[in-house]
């Protein structure tokens, strides 16, 4: 036998719809990709002078090789002044080379293998591979459309057993786009302290959120544990760059003992690239008039988005990159049929754990053509 149970399991044949999709590549069909996001492919690139002198210098610091378990010091100190008010100390701040590392990170430090993990449903299909690597099992708990998604705290508490060793948070959703407000995230802690969960916070879309003052932060809350996720990926359109972080916050002894933990787990693999971490400061005090023209971008993306959308019901989005949109005909026959008839690729909502009927689509895309590929959406999804 050349693999284990999981090397044996993991894959899979591809679903009918990549296959429509693949078959349509092959005959050289320019397909509008409304499911990956990446604003990189629509021209939003940090600005590459800055970046090359960024790197260029970063390099430099770097050149004597001196790791740091945590992560550089001076990339932690800006990490952790990027959270203001809060006062979280540079040394319980741990970068990571991306959030999806950051998940593995808190699934090995928090769980046994068998033990549960309680994330949103909707959910996001990567955490059930980082759940299936790390050996533990993912669990639910619902957000309900018809209150803007909201978090269901009744039923978040009555999913708790006594195998749960931790609850995502995942604000703004993806592909939901709900922001939890601070009576739902004091619920939230409140559920948290009752039964001494620690709770893992994904903040990747926090710097886009549309029509609220500020953003609202689990680890402002009495809970006894939060390790809150972001990174370059999303807030500078830094994917390649592969800077994440977790802070750690909340009662201090807990939080000593994580960050111990946490710089043994990362000492062992020392996997965050050194220039990078030597660049951190720069990108955050150089980068934030991109990031405002950045932000004002998908702003507009979503706004046209919605006017595609005008006269159909749904909720939007108040953060993220994403909208759900329900709709009365079959999800996969509508997929399909956007995607033969239309050639826009857009997810049927089971892709996400979503009763059915629903597709989800990002509005990252071409803003002279966002308006466009949305009343397509529209007229399609309405007609089946």
């Amino acid at each position: 036998m050349f693999f284990s149970e999981l090397g044996e399991n993991l894959g899979g044949p591809k679903n009918p719809l990549y296959l429509l999709h693949d078959r349509l590549k092959g005959e050289d069909a320019k397909i509008v990709d409304l499911v990956r996001g990446n604003v990189n492919e629509h021209g939003i690139v940090f600005p590459p002078g800055l970046l090359d002198e960024i790197l260029k210098n970063a390099a430099e610091a770097a050149r004597v090789y001196r790791p740091d378990s945590l992560g550089q010091r001076p990339a932690r100190e800006s990490i952790a002044r990027y959270y203001g008010t809060l006062g979280i100390p540079a040394d319980q701040v741990v970068i990571t080379p991306g959030t999806s590392v950051s998940y593995w990170y808190c699934f090995k430090l928090l769980a046994e293998a068998g033990d549960e993990i309680l994330c949103p449903q909707p959910s996001y299909p990567l955490f059930d591979y980082i759940a299936q690597l790390c050996g533990v099992q993912m669990t639910h708990y619902r957000l309900v459309e018809s209150r803007d998604w909201a978090i269901d705290l009744d039923h978040l508490e009555h999913q708790i057993t006594t195998a749960t060793r931790a609850i995502v948070l995942i604000s703004p959703h993806n592909p939901t786009g709900m922001v939890a407000d601070r009576q739902q995230l004091e619920g939230l802690a409140e559920i948290a302290l009752r039964h001494a969960l620690p709770i893992i916070s994904d903040e990747v879309f926090n710097e886009f959120i549309f029509g609220l003052d500020s953003f609202p932060r689990i680890a402002g809350t009495e809970a006894p544990l939060v390790f809150t996720l972001n990174g370059f990926s999303k807030m500078f359109a830094l994917p390649g760059i592969k800077i994440g972080w977790m802070a750690v916050t909340g009662e201090q002894s807990l939080v000593r003992k994580a960050v111990s933990a946490l710089e043994l787990i990362s000492d062992t693999f020392l996997p965050v690239n050194e220039i990078a971490q030597f660049a951190v400061p720069e990108i955050f005090r150089q980068g934030q008039d991109f990031l405002k023209r950045y932000a004002q971008w998908v702003a507009e993306c979503r706004s046209a988005a919605l006017e595609g959308l005008k006269g159909v019901s749904f909720v939007q989005p108040r953060g993220s990159f994403y909208i759900t949109l329900p709709i009365a005909g079959d999800e996969e026959k509508t997929a399909a049929a956007l995607l033969e008839g239309e050639r826009i690729l857009v997810h049927p909502g089971y892709f996400y754990d979503i009763a059915p009927d629903h597709l989800v689509m990002t509005f990252i895309d071409d803003p002279a053509l966002v308006k466009h590929h949305f009343e397509r959406i529209r007229e399609t999804a309405g007609g089946m």
